[in-house]
C-alpha cells in the first residue's frame, strides 16, 4: 500500500509533500521518506510514520523547489531506514510503487557493472539502472527512464529526480496507478488524488506505459514508444475532510464510524429514485444479467470477508448460487470455463495486485 507525492513549484514543496503523505497515511505504511533538490539532493528516510518524518526534516532544516516522497509498505527487504525511499544512485533519486518481478537478474547485471548495492529493495535497481542507461548512452534523464522501464517485468509507478536535471521531473507508470496535478506555477505527481486536495483539482491519469516529464509551468506526456501524447484534464471531486484524520484516533477507525455515510451516498447515487436500474452497469447489463446462472466474488483481506457477506445476501435476495474466492488462490488453479458465471471483483483500494491479476485471468477464461 505504498504513496507518492512529488512537486517541483517556483517555491519550496517541502512542506507539500509532507502534507501530502500525511494524506495517504490511511493507505497503511511502515516508513517514509523524502528527496529534494536545493544546490545538492538531500534524502531523509525513516522507520516509522509520518510525524516522525516530519520532525526529522524540520531538524535538518532541508528546503527545495523540486522534491519526491513515499510511504513505503515492505515487500522487498525487512522496514527500515535503509530500505525506505527514495533509493539513490549517485545523483539519481527514485520512489517507487509495486514490484520488479526480474529485479534478481538486473540487480546481478548492474553488480557486474560496478554497481554496489545498500539496500534490499528491488527499487535500488531501478535508480542503478537509470543511471547506467544515461551514461553509457548520453541519454537525457528521461530518455534514460524510457529505456529503464522497457526491460522492467512486473508493475510499477515511478518518480525519478537528478540534481543534474533540476527542473525536471520524471515519471513512469505499468500497473500501479499514477497522475499528474496541475497547478499555478507548479506541477505536481502524486499515486492517489487526495495527496493533491491541498493544491489543485486538476489531474491527468497517466495510462499504462506512459511516461512524463514535469515542469514548474508545463508537462509533457510520452507513450511506451516515446511518442508524446495528450491525456485529458479531470476534476478531482475528492474533498479535504475525505482525507483528514479529525478527532478519530486512526484511519481504520475513521473508515468504520463512517460506513453509514458512505452507504448512504452510494445509494443516493445509483438510486436516484425509487428502483435501482440495471443500465447503471452498462448498456448490455440488462440482457446479461438475465443470462447470469452463478456469481463468484474475487477479494482478498477485508474485501473477501465482504464478499462472504455479500454472498448471504445474493443467494437470498436473488436466488442465484454465489462463490466467494481469495483472488490470490482463484488465478493458480484451472477452474472450469463458464460463461453464464459473474465475476464481482472488489478490492478496498482499486490496485491490489493479486486481484487485479484475478480479474485478467477472469476476463482471459
Amino acid at each position: 500500500m505504498c504513496g507518492i507525492v512529488a512537486a517541483i513549484s517556483d517555491k519550496d514543496v517541502t512542506p507539500f509533500l509532507l502534507s501530502g503523505l500525511s494524506c495517504l497515511e490511511y493507505r497503511g505504511y511502515d516508513s517514509a521518506g523524502i528527496g529534494v533538490i536545493h544546490e545538492q539532493l538531500y534524502c531523509l528516510r525513516s522507520h516509522g510514520r509520518v510525524e516522525k518524518l516530519s520532525k526529522i526534516v524540520g531538524e535538518n532544516k532541508i528546503i527545495g523547489k523540486i522534491g519526491i516522497a513515499h510511504t513505503r509498505w515492505a515487500t522487498h527487504g525487512a522496514p527500515s531506514e535503509n530500505n525506505a525511499h527514495p533509493q539513490v544512485s549517485e545523483d539519481i533519486a527514485v520512489v517507487h510503487n509495486g514490484i520488479i518481478e526480474n529485479y534478481e537478474s538486473l540487480k546481478e547485471e548492474l553488480v557486474k557493472n560496478g554497481f554496489e548495492f545498500k539496500s534490499d529493495t528491488d527499487t535500488e535497481v531501478i535508480a542503478h539502472l537509470i543511471n547506467h542507461n544515461r551514461n553509457s548512452a548520453n541519454l537525457s534523464l528521461r530518455e534514460a527512464v524510457q529505456n529503464t522501464v522497457k526491460i522492467l517485468e512486473g508493475s510499477f509507478a515511478i518518480c525519478v529526480i537528478s540534481k543534474n536535471n533540476i527542473g525536471e521531473i520524471i515519471t513512469a507508470r505499468r500497473g500501479s496507478p499514477l497522475l499528474i496535478g496541475v497547478g499555478e506555477k507548479a506541477t505536481y505527481c502524486a499515486s492517489d488524488a487526495s495527496a493533491l486536495v491541498s493544491e489543485t483539482t486538476k489531474v491527468v491519469y497517466l495510462e499504462n506505459g506512459d511516461v512524463a516529464s514535469l515542469s514548474t509551468q508545463s508537462y509533457k506526456i510520452f507513450d511506451a514508444n516515446g511518442k508524446k501524447v495528450e491525456r485529458s484534464i479531470q476534476t478531482s471531486h475528492i474533498s479535504a475532510k475525505a482525507v483528514d484524520l479529525e478527532n478519530y484516533q486512526h484511519f481504520m477507525q475513521k473508515e468504520i464510524f463512517e460506513q453509514p455515510a458512505a452507504i448512504l451516498n452510494t445509494l443516493e447515487m445509483a438510486l436516484g429514485g425509487s428502483s435501482l436500474t440495471t443500465n447503471l452497469f452498462g448498456a448490455n447489463a440488462d440482457s446479461i444479467f438475465k443470462s447470469i446462472k452463478s456469481i463468484t466474488i474475487l477479494g482478498c483481506g477485508t474485501s473477501y470477508h465482504a464478499g462472504l457477506t455479500a454472498r448471504y445476501w445474493i443467494e437470498d435476495l436473488a436466488g442465484i448460487p454465489c462463490n466467494v474466492e481469495i483472488s490470490s488462490e482463484y488465478r493458480y488453479r484451472n477452474s472450469p470455463r463458464n460463461k453464464d458465471d459473474l465475476v464481482i471483483v472488489t478490492s478496498q483500494s482499486g490496485e491490489t495486485a493479486d486481484t487485479i491479476a484475478a480479474l485478467q485471468y477472469a476476463l482471459n477464461k
